[in-house]
C-alpha cells in the first residue's frame, strides 16, 4: 500500500519557513530572507558575463536600498580595473563623467589592495577617498563588499547613498554580503560559460581561414581572410597580415580596417626589434603600440593594446599577424593571448599547405605546358612549314598568273601562322613568377580595352619571345604607347581594320637588339595641319630609351591610314 504524497510546497516559501526556525535570526534579517532568495535566484539567472554584472549591480542596489551601485572587475595583475559596471547612473551623466575609474587610487584602489568590507556613513571624510571627478553625482554614504569567484578575488560591489537618507546598517551588509556569495558563483559559471564559447569562435575561424587557404582561390584574397578573422575574433581594430619583404623587415600585404588601404604596402624596417623577434619566432604584447618604443613604424601611432604573432609552423617563420585595439580600449587578457597564439599557429600551417598544394598544382600546369609546348614544336610547326614547301613548289610550277597569287598568299599565311605558334610557344615557357604579368598578356589586356569603344577587336601578332627579352621599363612604355596609337585610331582615324604587331626579333639601327611596336589602321590617315602631340610623346618615350617613332602609310587601299612605329632597346 502506498502513502499519499503532499503536494509539494513552494520552494522559496519553504526555504522562508526553515530559515525562520534557525536560532539567533533578528525579526527584521528574517523578515527580508525572502528577497534576499529572490535577489539570489535573479543573480543566478543567464550565462553571459556582462548581462551578469548588471543583473547583481541592480539586485544589490534593490536588496540594499541604493541608489547607485557598480562593479570593479579587477585585471590580471590584481592593481586596477579593466572593467567598471554601474547602476543609477543615467547615461548623460556617465558622458559628463567621462573615463571610468581605473582603481589605483581612492576607496576603490584601498578595497583591491585589502579586499574587506568598507561601511561609511561619510565617504568624502575618509582619508582614503580621492573624491570624485567633475560632473560625478553627489554621493555620501558607501558600502564596499569584495567578490570572490573560486577563492580568488574577481572584483568588488560597491553600493552608495541609502534611500532616505539614511546609513546602511548590519543587515545591509549582511545581505550584500551573501548575495556577494552568490553573485561569485554566478560570475564563475558564467566566466566559464563566455571561455568556451570564446574558444569555440576561435575555433570556428581557425576552420575558416584552413578552409580559405585550401579552397585554391586567390592567394590575396585568403590572407584577407586572415586579417578579417583575426581581427574579429580579437575584438581588435584592426587585423594585418604581414610577410617577408624582399628588401628585409615585414611588408603588410592584407589588411582588415577601417582604413585598410593606408596600411597596404607599408614595410616595416628590419631594424625594428618587434620584426626582430618575430621572425626568431617570439610573440610581441604590447600594452600601448603608440607610445612603445619598440614600434618604429608610423601605423602603430593610432593603436592602443596590441599582439604581434609569429605565422610560423614547423620551425619555419612565414609572416606575421597583428591584432592591434584601438587607443585607450582595454588590455588583451592571458586567455585572449592564448587563443590568438594558437589561432596564428593554425594559420600558419594552413597557409603552409596551402602552398604546398599551390606548388603541386603548378608542377603539374606547367609540366602540361611543356608538353604542349614540345607537341607545338615537333609536330604542328612542322606540318605547317612542310605544307608551305609544298605550296611554294606547286606556285612555281603553276603557269596561271591567279593561282599563283592565291598560292603566295597562302604560304604568307602560313608564315604568320608559324610566327603566332611560335609565340605562343614562348609564352607557354615562361616561369611562374613571370607568367601572371608579362608583356605579352598586358598588350592583349590593352586591344581587349580598346575593343570596347572601337566596336571590333584588333587584330595581333607577336614574334619573338617578348615576355622573356623585354625588360621592365621598356615594357611599361611600350604599353603606354599602344594604348596612345590606339586612343588615336579611335578618335582620330575612324578606322574599320586595326592590326597590332610587336616583334621581339629586330635589330635597332645602331646594331642593338630591340623591341618594335607597330599599330596599323585603314582610316583617314594624319591630316595636314593636325594635332600631332600625341606622336610627339610616343617620339619622346622612345628617345627617352635610346629608340625612335615614325609613322608609315596605313593598311587600307592604296596604302591608306597610319602605321605608327614605336622600337626601343630590349
Amino acid at each position: 500500500m502506498t502513502a499519499a504524497v503532499p503536494d509539494a510546497p513552494d520552494p522559496l516559501e519553504a526555504a522562508t519557513q526553515a530559515t525562520r526556525s534557525l536560532h539567533g535570526l533578528s525579526t527584521e534579517l528574517t523578515a527580508r530572507v525572502p528577497q534576499l532568495l529572490e535577489a539570489m535566484r535573479s543573480v543566478g539567472t543567464g550565462l553571459e558575463l556582462h548581462t551578469t554584472l548588471d543583473r547583481i549591480c541592480e539586485t544589490a542596489a534593490e536588496l540594499a536600498g541604493a541608489r547607485y551601485a557598480a562593479i570593479g572587475v579587477i585585471d590580471e595583475e590584481g592593481e586596477g580595473l579593466s572593467d567598471f559596471v554601474t547602476f543609477g547612473v543615467v547615461e548623460e551623466v556617465a558622458r559628463r563623467i567621462g573615463r571610468r575609474p581605473d582603481g589605483y587610487a581612492g576607496l576603490l584602489g584601498a578595497l583591491i589592495r585589502e579586499p574587506q568590507t568598507i561601511r561609511l556613513a561619510d565617504l568624502s571624510s575618509d582619508p582614503r577617498s580621492a573624491g570624485f571627478p567633475p560632473g560625478h553625482p553627489p554621493m555620501k554614504t558607501f558600502l564596499g563588499v569584495p567578490i570572490r569567484v573560486q577563492g580568488e578575488i574577481f572584483g568588488n560591489l560597491y553600493l552608495a547613498e541609502k534611500n532616505g537618507g539614511g546609513e546602511f546598517n548590519d543587515y545591509d551588509v549582511h545581505m550584500v554580503r551573501v548575495l556577494a556569495t552568490e553573485a561569485g558563483i554566478a560570475i564563475g559559471n558564467a566566466r566559464l560559460y563566455e571561455a568556451a564559447r570564446q574558444r569555440e569562435r576561435w575555433i570556428d575561424g581557425s576552420v575558416a581561414v584552413t578552409t580559405a587557404l585550401l579552397s585554391g582561390g586567390d592567394a590575396d584574397d585568403a590572407l584577407t581572410v586572415v586579417a578579417e578573422q583575426a581581427r574579429r575574433l580579437a575584438d581588435a581594430a584592426a587585423g594585418i597580415v604581414m610577410l617577408p619583404a624582399e628588401e628585409g623587415g615585414l611588408e603588410i600585404v592584407a589588411v582588415c580596417s577601417a582604413h585598410a588601404s593606408k596600411s597596404l604596402g607599408v614595410v616595416i624596417p628590419p631594424e625594428s626589434p618587434v620584426v626582430e623577434l618575430l621572425m626568431e619566432g617570439e610573440a610581441v604584447f604590447v600594452d600601448d603600440a603608440s607610445t612603445d618604443p619598440r614600434m618604429l613604424s608610423s601605423l602603430s601611432a593610432q593603436y592602443g593594446p596590441a599582439m604581434l604573432l609569429p605565422l610560423q609552423s614547423g620551425g619555419r617563420v612565414l609572416g606575421a599577424l597583428a591584432t592591434p585595439r584601438a587607443r585607450g580600449d582595454r588590455p588583451f587578457t592571458e586567455a585572449e593571448r592564448t587563443l590568438a597564439t594558437q589561432f596564428a599557429s593554425q594559420a600558419a600551417l594552413a597557409l603552409m599547405m596551402a602552398e604546398a598544394q599551390r606548388d603541386r598544382e603548378r608542377l603539374a600546369v606547367y609540366e602540361d605546358r611543356d608538353r604542349i609546348a614540345r607537341d607545338l614544336h615537333d609536330l604542328v610547326i612542322q606540318r605547317l612549314f612542310a605544307t608551305g614547301m609544298m605550296l611554294e613548289s606547286a606556285q612555281r610550277k603553276s603557269i596561271v598568273p591567279a593561282v599563283r597569287e592565291g598560292v603566295g598568299k597562302a604560304v604568307d599565311e602560313l608564315d604568320v601562322t608559324i610566327q603566332e605558334i611560335r609565340t605562343a610557344i614562348f609564352a607557354l615557357q615562361q616561369g611562374p613568377a613571370e607568367a601572371p604579368s608579362g608583356l605579352r598578356t598586358r598588350v592583349l589586356r590593352e586591344i581587349n580595352m580598346a575593343a570596347v569603344p572601337l566596336g571590333f577587336k584588333p587584330a595581333h601578332r607577336f614574334l619573338g619571345a617578348i615576355d622573356a627579352t623585354v625588360g621592365d621599363l621598356t615594357g611599361k612604355n611600350l604599353i603606354a604607347a599602344l594604348r596612345e596609337a590606339l586612343s588615336n585610331a579611335f578618335r582620330h582615324a575612324g578606322a574599320g581594320r586595326i592590326e597590332v604587331v610587336v616583334d621581339a626579333t629586330v635589330t635597332l639601327p645602331d646594331g642593338t637588339p630591340g623591341v618594335r611596336l607597330s599599330v596599323a589602321d585603314d582610316g583617314v590617315g594624319i591630316p595636314e595641319g593636325g594635332r600631332r602631340s600625341g606622336l610627339r610623346n610616343l617620339a619622346r618615350r622612345a628617345e627617352s630609351l635610346g629608340g625612335a617613332s615614325w609613322c608609315d602609310p596605313g593598311i587600307g587601299e592604296d596604302g591608306g591610314g597610319t602605321t605608327v612605329v614605336w622600337e626601343a632597346p630590349l
